[in-house]
């Protein structure tokens, strides 16, 4: 192979290896605490950290965050034992518990649509586990060791937070070998060690392109032991295994010539992500992109990247679409330096069994900060409908005026986007029936 088509590989293996790398240090991230800190949104492995309020401004952890749930978020570690999951009754609250595997795709839902106002208890195990399934336990399986939990349950705001804690508190994870029948019968550690070094405070999404090739795919490489590649997956690791990319395979016996393509491949991989999702943009009407079929990518790596880099933790389609906008009707990029209106004629609101919300993203994909503190708006706002039934939502930096307030979703002075999410969504919303409005900019 020539140097250029050397160094394409490589950046297709950075793309491809770029959800396991995120998992992990996003796992660093969210898990180096002794002991559960809700205030701090971290939690050691194996336990919930409950956000006891919806993020804002300062939640940096996870890209593209929402304001409509409340979450409570455990990474699990499936090597050793399963865990045991149980559920309160949430009665007629939208709520859902997906469970990512370390690929980011979706190995387990249960909730609203699924299972009405309850369910489990569960068993979740990881492939290395082959015991028998206890009576009265239900078994999620995951094929990879490191999993991602993101229960989210539906809240309409401060006013309703208590009663949303008290239905966080009761979703538990018990190690099988603790569980006894009884949730209450466990309570979880609080003197967990600490991995030296863990960084708790930089961004994941940072930390992970700044790392350098050599980093990069040794992490991999590492990761790739306890979270075994689908079977579609062993051509390309055919293709990539003369770089070096393989499970707990090391680097060190590589040429100068060949360490420096996986640094070509690293440097390359965060530019080709933004091309990526430009291109993916470019394809939308109206401005809004839809991205169908998340949370299961099957070989379409780079699909799997771009929302693991935008939208990480994505659903299925059947439980949320989230239509994407960066531009205006017109296809200009969407800026705080003017005005914008979201106008929905009567009866074509987003369609839905759940709830839709508009939320607002700046240019790192993190909540702009606002005098409000308000980040998105929705059918469970105090929106002011027009006298003909119809709904407009005012996006811009500025106040639209004290009596248009209450429609307005503030943006940042500078590039923003917006996610509509839709949650549940009907039929129309799925095969492209309904569509979203553009954006009109109006100053």
């Amino acid at each position: 192979m020539t140097d250029e088509a050397m160094e394409q590989l490589a950046t297709e293996a950075w793309l491809y290896g770029y959800p396991l790398v995120t998992a992990a240090l996003t796992k660093e991230s969210m898990t180096a605490v002794p002991a559960r800190d809700d205030a701090r949104r971290k939690a050691p492995v194996n336990q919930f950290c409950c956000m006891r309020s919806t993020p804002d401004a300062s939640f940096t952890e996870v890209v593209s965050p929402n304001a409509d749930t409340l979450y409570s978020s455990a990474w699990l570690d499936l090597s050793h034992e399963p865990l045991v999951l149980t559920l309160p009754d949430f009665g007629d609250r939208f709520w859902m518990v997906p469970i990512l595997d370390a690929w980011s795709n979706i190995c387990a839902v249960v909730g609203r649509r699924k299972n009405g106002s309850s369910a489990g208890p569960f068993l979740i195990a990881g492939p290395s586990w082959s015991g028998a399934v206890p009576s009265g336990l239900t078994l999620l399986k995951s094929s990879t060791a490191v999993n991602w939990i993101i229960a989210r349950y539906a809240t309409s705001g401060p006013s309703d937070f208590p009663a949303v804690n008290r239905l966080q508190d009761g979703t538990r994870l018990i190690p099988l070998s603790e569980w006894t029948g009884d949730p209450d019968d466990y309570s979880p550690p609080t003197d967990v060690p600490v991995p030296a070094g863990a960084d708790t405070t930089t961004p994941p999404v940072d930390r992970v392109h700044g790392l350098s090739g050599r980093a990069y795919f040794t992490l991999l490489n590492r990761m790739l032991v306890d979270n075994p590649p689908s079977p579609a997956d062993a051509p390309f690791l055919g293709r990539v295994a003369k770089l070096g990319i393989a499970p707990g395979a090391s680097l060190d016996d590589l040429s100068p010539e060949e360490l420096a393509t996986l640094e070509a491949g690293a440097r390359r991989g965060p530019e080709v992500l933004r091309e990526l999702l430009a291109r993916a943009e470019s394809a939308g009407v109206g401005g809004w992109a839809v991205h169908r079929g998340l949370g299961d990518y099957g070989t379409d790596y780079a699909k799997r990247a771009v929302i693991t880099r935008f939208g990480y933790g994505a659903n299925l389609d059947a439980d949320a679409l989230y239509p994407h906008a960066t531009t205006d009707a017109d296809g200009r990029p969407l800026d705080g330096a003017h005005a914008y209106v979201l106008h929905f004629a009567a009866g074509q609101t987003p369609p839905v069994d759940g709830f839709w919300s508009l939320t607002m993203m700046n240019e790192r994909q993190l909540f702009a900060d606002n005098r409000l503190n308000r980040y998105a708006i929705g059918d469970r706002s105090d929106m002011r409908t027009n006298a003909d039934g119809s709904l407009d939502i005012y996006v811009q930096h500025d106040s639209p005026g004290p009596d248009r307030e209450g429609n307005w979703l503030p943006a940042p002075a500078g590039s923003f986007n917006v996610f509509l999410r839709l949650y549940w969504p009907q039929e129309p919303a799925l095969t492209g029936g309904w569509t979203p409005p553009a954006l009109q900019r109006t100053s």
